[in-house]
């Protein structure tokens, strides 16, 4: 039986991803319900809010922002269905709102669901062991101009890649124009670009001496991230309540 997916955010860059996703799969799961402040085509019911939605449907996927994230949150948690959400930007408040629901509900959430990226992430961990000290990581991130928040997500997934796998202390220094001193050995340097369509390009530089390494990721389009999206939701579809990540999808 085809399962009904909520899109939250549905007429977003990223909602209209996951919309031209799930018609390419022509799977099990299909489009029914869409929550978008924009009015415009959606393949099914379309509401202004989360509050507003009076329809069935068997899992939401959200890319968002924050409050609305928030919004279709209650609504699982209503409905007593699983969530999926990719939205960049929650807060120590809202990540606690969202493992609290998880002991109720499924909820999967990922700053970054590409399976690339997630790769990306085990190879940094891997060199921070290998480097060590010896080598000072910085990263920088790329994306296009309409993105909100800064830095990115997955910049911050790949600075806690780093914190967790090295020895002492670190600080995260957010470009360095506030400062004027040398770098200080338990920096991670983060830099935020922002121009053009550029779908999101993530670099860890290990900057030694007379060497350096350098991990990259490049998204040539949403769509990476919407396919992963897709790949957490059928995944989660009969999981009992619980916090996950792709590590869990990836382990499987």
């Amino acid at each position: 039986m085809k399962k009904k997916v909520l899109i939250n955010g549905a007429l977003g860059h990223m909602g209209q991803a996951v919309l031209a996703a799930l018609k390419a799969a022509d799977g099990d799961l299909v489009p029914a319900v869409g929550i978008d402040l924009q009015t415009g085509d959606f393949p099914g019911a379309l509401f202004a809010s989360a509050e507003a939605v009076d329809v069935p449907f068997d899992i939401a996927i959200d890319f968002s922002r924050p409050q609305a994230t928030m919004a279709v949150l209650e609504l699982c948690l209503r409905e007593g269905k699983p969530l999926v959400t990719g939205t960049t930007g929650l807060g120590e408040a809202e990540m606690s709102r969202l493992k609290e629901a998880a002991k109720t509900i499924p909820v999967f959430y990922s700053r970054n669901m590409s399976l690339g990226v997630n790769l990306q992430l085990a190879l940094v961990r891997a060199a921070t062991r290998v480097l060590g000290s010896a080598f000072d990581p910085e990263i920088v991130e790329t994306h296009h101009n309409l993105k909100v928040d800064a830095p990115s997500g997955t910049a911050l997934m790949l600075a806690e890649a780093i914190e967790g796998a090295r020895d002492g202390e670190s600080e995260l220094v957010f470009g360095r124009h506030e400062t004027n001193k040398r770098r200080d050995k338990k920096e991670i340097g983060i830099h935020s670009l922002r121009g053009g369509n550029k779908a999101g390009e993530h670099s860890v530089y290990f900057l030694g001496t007379d060497e350096e390494i350098v991990i990259t990721h490049r998204a040539g389009s949403k769509r990476v991230f919407a396919d992963g999206a897709l790949t957490a939701a059928a995944w989660l579809l009969d999981k009992e309540p619980g916090f996950y990540t792709m590590e869990n999808v990836i382990s499987m």
